[in-house]
């Protein structure tokens, strides 16, 4: 096998810590065992119904629900272990926060604790695993608040509650036809590729770029009922095509695995939608905050995109709790930026045909 002249994960961490001489190289190890874990569940993914993995979780009992009132798949539970188990020994953790789990992850008592918190989705697009679509693992790393540092206490909620902008590094695999690892540690944001022969993630995708307009955009469209008025129209100008207000086609995308949306806007462009709207009023949105809108919203600013609640920048926001949910828009910038300014104007309805508009007499 010729040698390469690709940097390997390791090698591109080392580059990034010359930075900081400081440095100890908690952070590097860090993100070593996260990438470890993606490649353990990149294997189980692979394997599917050969392994033993596709179904539900306790699915003899009907499956096992998790704190998000969403049944479990086999491999959500698996993935789960994966980021715990090699995560949690090697003294960088001080504790840790998932999608599968109702609680903090507490760093067993024999492990020594450390500065950084580590909070994820697993297993993102589970629901996609049993038709072989892509899905793939979201993650976040935070600084520990001092005081947890210095007493080494357990680690609670609050915790955990920090605005994206905190974070230190974020990113995400994607485990399709080939399994990726997007990562940013605040300076760019770079792409690498499992290499099956020597099992390590190698840079294929350095500084990777959103590009600044799209002609694609995502949304489940079966939810247009529910949408709010500057949601609606965006998509509906979208739909008008070339001889609408934005002289211009635009293809509409939907695979329902956030990761698999993610990579695609990052690779060609595009702008994705799981906003706010009037389904279920008690909850502001379907995306968590935290492990996944906060991680992907890093990664999109650093790539020059954009992400957004449609009405502020999703980093801005201040969590107020573990598994806040919340409405997400992110992608291309400059339509991202549209969205927010159809949130800022008033809405004005057309009346040209008063019996079929929005404000008909036939209107549910």
């Amino acid at each position: 096998m010729p040698l390469s002249r690709r940097f390997t994960l390791t090698q591109y961490l080392i580059e990034e810590r010359r930075r900081f001489p400081g440095a100890s190289g908690d952070f590097n190890a860090l993100i070593l065992d996260v990438a470890l874990a993606c490649k353990a569940i990149a294997r189980a993914v692979a394997f599917g119904e050969l392994g033993g993995v596709l179904g539900n979780h306790n699915g003899e009992a009907g499956g096992s629900i998790n704190v998000q009132g969403e049944t479990q798949k086999k491999l959500d539970v698996i993935s789960n272990q994966y980021f715990t188990r090699l995560n949690e020994w090697g003294g960088q953790l001080a504790g840790m926060a998932s999608e599968e789990m109702d609680e903090p992850y507490q760093i067993p008592k024999q492990y020594p604790r450390g500065k950084y918190l580590l909070v994820f989705d697993p297993l993102d697009g589970s629901s996609n695993i049993d038709v072989n679509v892509s899905v793939g693992s979201i993650f976040s790393v935070l600084r520990a608040p001092q005081d947890v540092i210095d007493s080494g206490r357990d680690v609670v909620e609050a915790d955990f509650l920090q605005p994206g902008t905190k974070q230190m590094a974020a990113g995400y695999a994607l485990y399709g036809p080939t399994t990726m690892l997007i990562l940013t540690v605040g300076n760019g944001v770079a792409g690498f590729t499992l290499d099956p022969n020597l099992g390590e993630f190698m840079l294929t995708h350095p500084n990777m770029h959103v590009p600044e307009d799209t002609h694609e955009f995502a949304i489940n469209a079966s939810n247009a009922r529910f949408w709010e008025p500057p949601v609606k129209r965006y998509v509906d100008e979208c739909l008008a095509g070339k001889t609408g207000p934005r002289g211009k086609d635009f293809n509409m995308r939907w695979i329902a695995s956030m990761v698999a949306e993610a990579h695609r806007i990052l690779m060609r462009g595009g702008v994705f939608m799981y906003p706010r709207d009037t389904k279920d009023p008690s909850k502001p949105g379907r995306l968590r905050l935290l492990y996944e809108a906060n991680p992907i919203g890093m990664v999109m600013e650093q790539a020059g995109g954009r992400a957004s609640t449609g009405r502020e920048p999703i980093l801005s926001v201040q969590p107020t709790s573990l598994h806040q949910r919340i409405g997400l828009v992110f992608g291309s910038k400059n339509e991202v930026e549209r969205i927010e300014r159809y949130h800022r104007e008033p809405v004005a309805f057309k009346d040209d045909n008063p019996l079929f508009a929005e404000r008909s007499l036939f209107r549910d």
